[in-house]
């Protein structure tokens, strides 16, 4: 773009900003807005001034500019996107079904992993995203070329996504023999160390979750486990993870369940004691908002001050079809199941797109954009954060630290 200076400044006018909150008595309303110049330098929001619609500057349009989006719980390694239309398999109905498919399919799949993994990034930025969170399979099967297969892709997509990685050992650490790998993985550039249910495939709960958090600790990784079952052995699983957290204070904030089915099978006595210690113990949840048989018990864990980081999970891979590769499409799945309809409660309900970074705080004081902040952006065709969430709003523009992605 000619506005943008050989040195990567530039400036965008007709920017709409939220700048509080509008109430009758206590109730919000309405959200007040006003246009806005932002100027961009070195990856970041340098200043911010009234609008100059006469100014020499990248036209914003009169769109709402919020915080661009984040993906916590993604598969880019292992999807059938960019291969031919494939639907779920109703042959394949339990965990260790889809493990042998796996074992079947990853040497066909890594082929072209690179180029769809781009493509997938491609489609989730479209969408708004610009940071992911993404596992990738460590496994006999595919060693480590699901790590390096993503590795190249995300290399190649570095200036447009931001991006942390999961070591998930997706075929069991024991069931298949996969410890040997996982305590070399952990040695590389990975962020987390992923897990997944302990006791239906591995046989134990104790055995994989002591390799697992000593390898955290001992690797200054985080912890990010899989946990689909939903009885006694998911909350023993749960509650080991917590008790790991109190005796070692260097996995608080760096350690997750995600799924934790278990916690929308509890009682509401027993969710409250739950949510209770994962928020004294620095355990988050990580979750794909399901509905149906579990609604995951998300308000009560965010009452009790429990971190919850939402992600797509599935986009039309072998485990679900459904997968919408859209944040703002979970953002109002979440509003819906839990009739967050109003104003304020809507407007507060795209944190969950955000991780938790708003325009507003819950007072209606202004809090972003500021000068200093990373230029992570989206415009949406929207006149506030709450029709951004209840109508799904028309993605315009991207930016992933001051790089405008389109």
């Amino acid at each position: 773009m000619d506005k943008i200076t050989n040195d990567g400044r530039y400036t965008f006018k007709n920017v709409l900003l939220e700048t509080g909150f509008e109430y009758d008595g206590d109730e919000v309303v309405k959200t007040k807005t006003a246009l806005f110049c932002v100027e961009i330098a070195d990856g970041k929001i340098t200043v911010i001034t009234p609008n100059d619609p006469a100014l020499d500057a990248i036209d914003a349009k009169g769109w709402l500019m919020l915080p661009a989006f984040k993906d916590m719980h993604a598969h880019l390694d292992k999807m059938l996107y960019g291969l031919p239309w494939q639907a779920v398999s109703g042959q394949r109905r339990t965990v260790k079904d889809q493990i042998a498919y796996e074992q079947k399919m990853i040497p066909e799949w890594l082929k072209t992993s690179i180029e769809r993994t781009e493509k997938l990034v491609n489609f989730l930025q479209s969408n708004g995203t610009h940071f992911i969170r993404s596992h990738f399979n460590i496994d006999p099967t595919s060693g480590f070329e699901s790590l390096k297969h993503l590795e190249i892709a995300l290399k190649n997509k570095e200036r447009t996504v931001g991006a942390e990685l999961v070591a998930f050992p997706q075929h069991g650490l024991f069931y298949t023999n996969t410890a040997p790998l996982l305590k070399e993985v952990v040695k590389m550039n990975i962020d987390f160390i992923g897990g997944v249910d302990p006791y239906s495939i591995d046989g134990s709960i104790e055995k994989p979750m002591e390799l697992i958090t000593q390898l955290a600790i001992d690797h200054h990784k985080g912890i990010d486990i899989h946990l689909h079952e939903a009885g006694e052995t998911g909350v023993k699983t749960i509650e080991y993870l917590i008790n790991k957290a109190n005796e070692n204070p260097v996995l608080r904030g760096k350690s997750f369940v995600s799924h934790a089915f278990a916690l929308g099978h509890l009682s509401p006595l027993e969710a409250e004691r739950m949510a209770a210690r994962l928020a004294e113990a620095g355990v988050g949840i990580v979750s794909s908002v399901p509905f149906g048989n579990t609604i995951m018990p998300i308000p009560l864990l965010r009452k009790h001050g429990v971190e919850v980081l939402v992600g797509n999970d599935n986009i039309q891979d072998h485990w679900s079809t459904f997968g919408p590769g859209h944040m703002l499409r979970k953002a109002k799945l979440i509003a819906s199941l839990y009739g967050y309809s109003s104003e304020w409660a809507l407007s507060r309900t795209l944190g969950f797109a955000t991780r938790y970074l708003l325009p507003l705080d819950d007072k209606g004081n202004q809090q972003w954009p500021k000068a200093g902040n990373e230029a992570n952006l989206v415009f949406m065709e929207a006149s506030c954060s709450a029709e951004v969430v209840a109508r799904v709003s028309p993605v315009k523009s991207l930016v992933h630290k001051g790089n405008i992605v389109f």
